[in-house]
């Protein structure tokens, strides 16, 4: 049990995470290499503003959200609306958006230095709670329902509100949409705001969890989240949420039964093992190919 809702703290983290991936991928077309370089500088966002200005991390995340919606705008801004008219945007956008992630990174060393960060002693409470025989404490008791909110509101904006139904529009034909009325460049940069905020979050949800902030953190949870958006199903909400419990889990119960070495092992092998018996993902549609 107790690995059984371990596995399911980091799993919410992972699915936050590849939630703003697969949004973004979902509805544009796009992959946003940057999104990484989001989650790390948020952290360290985070981190400062428990530990210099004072506030609690209830305070501090709605600033990091804000945060990291402004980054989003920056990218989008910066890395793919420029590049949009061009033949070969998708790749375009791709390397222009790992160029702009390497230069955040360098803000970053350049603001904080190369050593790792935590956040202060006591900054969260020591509380426990047994559940079923396991321990969980009261930082992964907010980690999960922060995550889940989070899922649940995006859920909820993308299919019951009038921006989710332009997404919606955008992410079929966005020349159609175009011609419908629909402003396709404030769907876009809402779209990489809102990812980009998840990401921020989601950077803030980890470093609470292991009270660890390293600049290369996002790097190192990059290929997880592409994992997750591969398992669940391209451009798939609610796949993305069951992919990333699923590598959460599979890690966690790779670490206990086999051994820390075999945790990346087993975790990306289930993605193979996936991939095999669905190629398009747990939740993905296969798409047919008119000749």
């Amino acid at each position: 049990m107790q690995q059984l809702l371990n596995g399911i703290f980091i799993g919410s983290i992972y699915a936050l995470f590849a939630i703003g991936f697969t949004l973004v991928f979902g509805i544009l077309d796009r992959l946003n290499l940057a999104h990484p370089a989001v989650f790390a500088a948020s952290a360290f966002v985070g981190i400062e503003l428990v530990e210099r200005g004072g506030l609690s991390l209830w305070a501090a995340l709605p600033i990091v959200f804000v945060f990291g919606a402004v980054l989003g705008l920056v990218i989008e801004r910066l890395a793919f609306r420029p590049l949009k008219g061009r033949a070969d945007a998708h790749f375009a956008g791709l390397i222009s958006s790992i160029a702009l992630a390497g230069m955040l990174i360098a803000l970053l060393q350049w603001r904080y230095g190369p050593d790792t960060r935590r956040f202060p002693a006591g900054s969260f409470p020591d509380t426990r709670f047994d559940v079923a025989g396991a321990q969980v404490t009261l930082v992964q008791v907010v980690i999960l329902a922060v995550s889940l909110a989070l899922m649940v509101g995006l859920t909820y904006m993308v299919t019951r509100t009038r921006l989710g139904r332009g997404m919606r529009a955008v992410a079929e034909n966005p020349t159609a949409a175009r011609v419908l009325g629909v402003n396709v460049d404030r769907i876009t940069a809402v779209t990489f705001a809102i990812s980009s905020a998840l990401g921020a979050v989601a950077g803030v949800l980890f470093a609470i969890n292991v009270n660890t902030a390293q600049l290369g953190m996002g790097s190192a949870i990059e290929l997880k989240g592409l994992a997750v958006i591969i398992v669940g199903g391209m451009g798939s909400l609610p796949g993305a949420l069951i992919g990333g419990l699923a590598l959460g889990l599979a890690e966690v119960f790779a670490v206990q039964y086999i051994g820390s070495s075999w945790r990346d092992v087993i975790a990306f092998g289930l993605l193979f093992v996936i991939l095999l018996l669905r190629p398009q993902g747990l939740l993905g549609a296969r798409k047919v190919r008119e000749v």
